[in-house]
């Protein structure tokens, strides 16, 4: 086994102006980790908090670590603008990590567990089954389990085995009659559910004691330990003395040259695939493993000994997310929520009369997403409807906007799409609908070489009396309506000549072979979006210096980009009051004196996932407020077609201004503030009035 990284190339995290990205990003997960930990939050949720933890971590190794190790591997030097190099990152990112592991046992086998079991969802080892139901597993092994199951020796006859990306596997040690030593691996099938319900008890009562209420009880049992418990029918004649779960995560990251692959479609399916080899970056393994058995294991797969990570929780707890869904106990899960649709009756059968008498603000998920589907299915049937364009970035299954767009191309109308099928982990369903409209005769087109599209709008395009009119609608989020009841996002309908026309040269920049940089309304990037931001910035000193009243609030996903942050730490410094409402990573400094006093972060995890950004200059009352696709990150201003959009519309500027933002800013509930070092306090209301920013979203109606 590999040696781990060497302690003397390790220092502690530098204070310095900037927060490590990676770092950052820890600290955001642990928030998530919290909420599963949050016992006033209903106990399903919880679990599904836990699922949320673990995959968010699956894809960090995937994607960051892997980049870490790259660059150890490498021999890269420069490092970013915290300081760190690839050593010290990947050794800080491990001494934050192995506290958490016993945070998550802790929080499963003491906390969860039990809970659940008191509420009649128990998770059940084999040895405590009965009798009946050994008896129905063992049938189920052998009946549909069994035939699948592929062991695969390791000797100087059998090469080690490939180990799939996130698969699980047992790594086993066993004796023949001689007592000679032999290994083995046996993966686990993923054609079976991690999770098998077993049959009802007829024991079983309503309300039976112990349970608080449940009118039956599910009870499951993991499919690695019902393959465990039956081993022997694998390995006839050989004793076996370890059966050890283990699971690899791999680098999932591929970079495609756009413009020298001859066929991107191709390219990226092919990138896809290769997943499954990508270098290994971390093992994960039970704690009870024996010493060999991880050097075998970790010498084989090329890994360090600070890539091995022993675990007394449950390996893979991303399939907990199969356990939300399997168990009907709406009492153990938020209560549903049924979103307004702020289109008045008499407008919903003509949106396009609707936006043209004013524009129309959207915030999902408070708001219903059905206008943007029905906006798209009503431009699809309206004879005077010449054209649809749009971006398409994560579109998800059984999207109903893609089949809008087909029915639309199938009515003679000039259909365009732009399908990013660069988008990580969604690139075999963008790959889909690219095929399909493709082939219902839309134009597809997959963005410009060597830049993401992850801007989010549609254009529509219709004669009326007047002429031709333009009708856009921008958003901050993905035109998905599975994740707009889950995310938080801004949309806006409107009908501005000038957000238009903009709208139009964008997407003939994204389809043809258009240079402009510079547009009348909007903000893009990678050419003007961060110049404008920074001079907008940089306008805010110069006001403030000349009659105070500075003051600027972005509420955004991430910033880590310099020029952005030292653009911040200058309004700081000149006196600009900033509020910083971060979801996740955040490579700024607050409250250091002289440099940043006058900036607060804080950030909200909750039960939507916060997604929204917005940016806000008051510019001497003559405020100014951006919504759009961008966080404040390097990818996203210098390898991404991002797009900010003005809130034109008074009373919209004002909704946003004077309630959303103030609101979420005041939240002293599932608020948490960032100090100095990076890291965060839950606030509390103490004397003044809970507010949670939202559930006050659900309960209020904000009309625009």
């Amino acid at each position: 086994m590999g040696k781990s990284i060497p302690e003397a190339q390790v220092r502690p995290e530098r204070i310095n102006e900037y927060i490590n990205r990676e770092l950052s990003w820890v600290r955001f997960n642990r928030r998530v980790l919290d909420e599963a930990m949050d016992k006033s939050k209903p106990l399903l949720e919880r679990v599904k908090f836990l699922a949320i933890f673990a995959n968010n971590l699956d894809e960090f190794f995937m994607i960051r670590v892997s980049g870490l190790i790259g660059q150890l591997r490498e021999g890269v030097v420069t490092p970013p603008a915290d300081g760190m190099t690839p050593v010290e990152q990947l050794a800080a990112i491990r001494r934050a990590l192995v506290p958490d592991e016993k945070r998550i046992a802790d929080c499963w086998n003491n906390d969860l567990l039990p809970e659940l079991a008191k509420n009649g969802v128990e998770i059940l080892g084999y040895d405590g089954l009965s009798d009946r139901h050994k008896k129905f597993l063992d049938n189920y092994f052998k009946n549909d389990i069994f035939p699948t199951l592929t062991p695969l020796a390791f000797d100087p006859g059998h090469p080690f085995p490939h180990i799939s990306n996130l698969s699980l596997s047992f790594a086993l040690s066993l004796r023949d009659e001689k007592g000679n030593e032999l290994f083995a691996r046996l993966k686990i099938p993923e054609s079976f559910p991690r999770l098998i319900r077993l049959p009802a008890d007829s024991e079983d009562k309503f309300d039976r004691m112990g349970l608080r209420g449940a009118a039956h009880i599910d009870r499951f049992v993991w499919v690695e330990d019902v393959i465990k418990a039956n081993l022997n029918m694998l390995f006839p004649g050989m004793i076996i003395e370890n059966a050890v779960l283990f699971r690899v995560t791999r680098d999932a990251d591929f970079e495609i040259e756009a413009d020298e692959a001859e066929d991107l479609l191709l390219s990226i399916s092919e990138s896809v695939d290769r997943r499954r080899f990508g270098l290994v970056v971390r093992l994960q393994i039970e704690r009870k493993a024996p010493k060999k058995i991880k050097e075998i294991l970790a010498r084989n797969l090329g890994l360090d000994l600070f890539q091995v990570f022993t675990q007394k929780s449950t390996l893979g707890m991303s399939s907990l997310m199969q356990l939300y869904s399997l168990v009907d106990h709406p009492d153990l899960k938020f209560p549903p929520f049924t979103p307004r649709n702020p289109i008045a009756p008499s407008y919903s059968k003509n949106l396009f009369r609707a936006i043209a008498d004013h524009d129309i603000l959207l915030y999902h998920p408070y708001d219903s997403f059905k206008p943007v589907v029905d906006f798209i299915y009503q431009a699809s049937r309206d004879p005077d409807v010449l054209a649809i364009k749009q971006t398409l970035y994560r579109a998800g299954s059984n999207s109903p906007i893609v089949e809008a767009l087909k029915g639309a191309c199938a009515r003679g109308k000039q259909v365009a799409a732009l399908v990013e099928l660069k988008a990580r982990f969604d690139e075999e369903n963008n790959i889909s609908w690219a095929r399909s409209l493709e082939s219902a005769g839309v134009h597809v087109v997959y963005g410009l070489p060597g830049l993401k599209t992850h801007a989010k709008l549609c254009l529509v395009v219709r004669r009326e009396k007047n002429g031709i009119r333009r009708y856009v609608h921008l958003g901050t989020g993905n035109y998905n309506p599975v994740t707009a009841g889950i995310y938080t996002d801004f949309g806006l309908f409107t009908a501005h000549p000038e957000i238009g026309a903009d709208a139009s040269d964008l997407f003939n920049v994204l389809t043809g072979y258009s240079t402009l940089r510079e547009y009348r309304r909007l903000l893009v990037a990678p050419h003007s979006l961060r110049r404008e931001i920074i001079s907008r910035i940089d306008r805010e000193i110069a006001v403030h210096n000349e009659s105070g009243g500075g003051r600027i609030i972005f509420k955004l996903n991430a910033i880590s980009e310099k020029e952005s942050i030292d653009a911040l730490y200058r309004a700081s410094r000149a006196g600009v009051k900033i509020d910083l409402q971060v979801r996740g990573i955040c490579c700024l400094r607050p409250g250091i004196e002289g440099l940043s006093e006058n900036i607060r972060v804080t950030s909200i995890v909750g039960r939507f996932l916060e997604h929204t950004r917005a940016f806000y200059f008051r510019n001497g009352g003559n405020e100014e407020l951006f919504l759009g696709s961008a966080d404040l990150m390097t990818r996203n201003l210098d390898r991404r077609v991002e797009c900010l959009f003005p809130v034109e519309s008074p009373a919209i500027r004002r909704v946003i201004i004077d309630s959303i933002l103030p609101v979420h800013l005041g939240d002293n509930v599932q608020c948490c503030e960032m100090d100095t070092r990076g890291n965060y306090r839950r606030l509390k209301p103490g004397d003044a009035p809970p507010l949670e920013s939202q559930l006050w979203m659900m309960e209020k109606r904000i009309e625009n």
